[in-house]
């Protein structure tokens, strides 16, 4: 029996984490042949999600949870939830309720055909707002410039990924981790599920224009030498302006 492990990395979610578990929680009990486990992640909430974590361990086996010294961000979230996690797929979602942990199945059976190492959720209709949607649309392009993603991938924060990968991924030791910089380093069969995108349970992104831009920078600049020969260029025809003027 295949095990499956839920990472779900937690900010500001106190009042939606329990609907996420209940979904979650009803949709495996239709799918006999997984075996599951949901590792919870509070990345240093400021509200009190660590304690709805908490309450989810104890009512719970199959839940634990991993409390964060600091606020490390989604991606670092994630890869502490990975370290922590056991089963053969991992399959990561958001604490929000807009990833629908009731299609889950369909990211699984496309997971189990011999092509695909990664099953990307994709959205018809994000429900997003007009601020994230337009970063999210940066953010493909930039990673199609930067890390070579072919242009009708879209990389999104629902998927379900093989244990192999995520084996590989771990190996990253830098800080501030990418994980599409890191999914795209260690394979290219990457596929493409269509699901339904819910609008948030309550409240708003905590993604910032500032935390984009750094998310971003740190990415491209761990996974890509284009801006190493970028500034290299620069710094060339710089020099080479400074001799032709003091010529």
């Amino acid at each position: 029996m295949q095990k499956i492990s839920f990472v779900i990395p937690c900010y500001r979610s106190e009042h939606t984490l329990a609907a996420v578990h209940e979904e979650l929680t009803a949709t495996m009990q239709t799918m006999p042949q997984y075996d599951y486990e949901v590792v919870l992640v509070n990345d240093c909430s400021p509200d009190d999600t660590i304690g709805t974590i908490r309450k989810l361990v104890a009512a719970d086996a199959h839940v634990q949870g991993v409390d964060l010294a600091k606020n490390f961000g989604q991606h670092a979230a994630l890869m502490a939830g990975f370290h922590q996690c056991t089963g053969d797929i991992v399959v990561c979602l958001d604490d929000d309720g807009q990833t629908p942990a009731n299609e889950v199945g369909k990211l699984l059976a496309r997971l189990e055909q011999d092509d695909c190492d990664v099953a990307m959720a994709s959205y018809e209709h994000k429900q997003h707002s007009a601020f994230r949607n337009f970063g999210t649309k940066l953010n493909n392009r930039m990673t199609e410039i930067m890390l070579g993603k072919p242009r009708d991938l879209s990389m999104t924060s629902y998927f379900a990924i093989k244990r192999f990968v995520v084996d590989e991924m771990l190996k990253y030791k830098n800080c501030f981790p990418y994980l599409d910089g890191l999914i795209l380093r260690c394979t290219r069969r990457i596929r493409t599920v269509p699901v339904q995108h819910r609008a948030r349970m309550e409240g708003s992104s905590g993604y910032t224009l500032g935390k984009l831009f750094a998310l971003w920078m740190d990415g491209f600049t761990a996974f890509s030498v284009k801006p190493l020969r970028l500034a290299s260029i620069f710094g060339a025809l710089t020099a080479f302006a400074g001799f032709i003027y003091t010529i």
